[in-house]
């Protein structure tokens, strides 16, 4: 138990870092971390390496491990599988694929015109960019093991249920044609050398870290501000667990802003320190990532209108669920 609380404290919390921050603000910036002005430089600072050392070591792992998973292998192993285990399946692959949803809309587009049934690719476009193997860890640095366990499963039941809903609807009409007349190879992929792997998950690393940094500042940057300059009476008036209406707002709010997890997290963070329910903070997160105004508009693209709104009023609903429930039983994941 002991070594698993160092382990916890040090490299995920990397509480060796916050104090590492702390003397740099204090003694090199002459700056007492009480201060609002120390304490946002601290956040910031603290917050950005963290994420950033976090990130890279997860991304390249994560990206190791999905490079056995290419998109033919895992089409596949969604094909040989049907009702609601493969919706279990699609919810779990994609935990281990892209982590946004904009990136994810090409695979729901090899996977349907491959013939997948489209409440299992629905579940799979839910998952990826709500839930991943990096959220995990990165929820756990900065709340707990509880919290982290607990997003990770109510995402994944979202990414199942709601997947199962558009397959008993039989909506495929609402695909638009394009989407089934893409020629999908059928020919094996060759097995990647270890060296390739390597290869490939520095890669994804460079390529991620690029897509994602402006949005880590301006999420820790958003964090800082709540954390030191926004008084908590405030924040609680307009999103105290009191207020019915707090995780509605926070769900609204989400929608038109674009971001990932990795982004959001710092957000939520600061939010939970002056008085939010996780759940209004998680419901925050979620609608940021799987609800987002660019990734609507891209999947606009590809499914009629009904279908969209069907899809955006499912995961509205589910997240909303989850938000109110995890602020009524928050208590026993703090």
């Amino acid at each position: 138990m002991f070594v698993f609380q160092w382990l916890n404290s040090q490299l995920l919390k990397m509480e060796w870092l916050y104090e590492l921050v702390r003397v740099l603000v204090e003694d090199g910036f002459g700056l007492s971390i009480a201060s609002r002005v120390g304490g946002s430089i601290h956040f910031f600072i603290y917050d950005v390496v963290k994420i950033f050392i976090l990130l890279s070591v997860l991304i390249f792992s994560i990206s190791y491990i999905q490079s056995f998973f290419p998109p033919e292998r895992t089409r596949r192993i969604l094909g040989e599988r049907d009702g609601i285990v493969a919706n279990i399946f699609a919810a779990l692959l994609g935990t281990v694929t892209p982590f946004c949803s904009c990136s994810s809309i090409p695979l729901f587009i090899g996977f349907t015109s491959a013939g997948l049934p489209i409440g299992v690719t629905f579940s799979f476009l839910i998952s990826s960019p709500l839930v991943d193997l990096a959220s995990v860890l990165l929820l756990a640095s900065i709340f707990n093991w509880r919290i982290a366990i607990a997003y990770v499963v109510v995402g994944l039941i979202l990414a199942v249920i709601g997947g199962s809903i558009i397959s008993k609807a039989k909506l495929e009409k609402y695909v638009e044609s394009f989407v089934f007349n893409n020629q999908v190879s059928e020919n094996g992929e060759e097995e990647m050398t270890r060296s390739q792997r390597i290869n490939f998950a520095k890669d994804q690393v460079l390529d991620i870290i690029g897509r994602v940094w402006l949005y880590v500042l301006i999420g820790v940057g958003i964090g800082a501000a709540i954390h030191n300059w926004i008084p908590e009476s405030i924040i609680t008036a307009l999103l105290g667990q009191d207020k019915w209406y707090s995780v509605l707002l926070a769900t609204l709010v989400g929608v038109p802003m674009y971001a990932d997890i990795f982004g959001t997290l710092p957000i939520a963070e600061a939010l939970v320190t002056k008085g939010v329910g996780i759940g209004t903070a998680l419901s925050f997160m979620m609608a940021v990532t799987a609800l987002s105004l660019p990734s609507m508009i891209m999947l606009k693209k590809v499914v009629k209108t009904k279908l969209l709104v069907i899809f955006a009023g499912i995961v509205t609903t589910g997240i909303l669920i989850i938000g109110y429930t995890f602020n009524a039983f928050g208590y026993l994941f703090l």
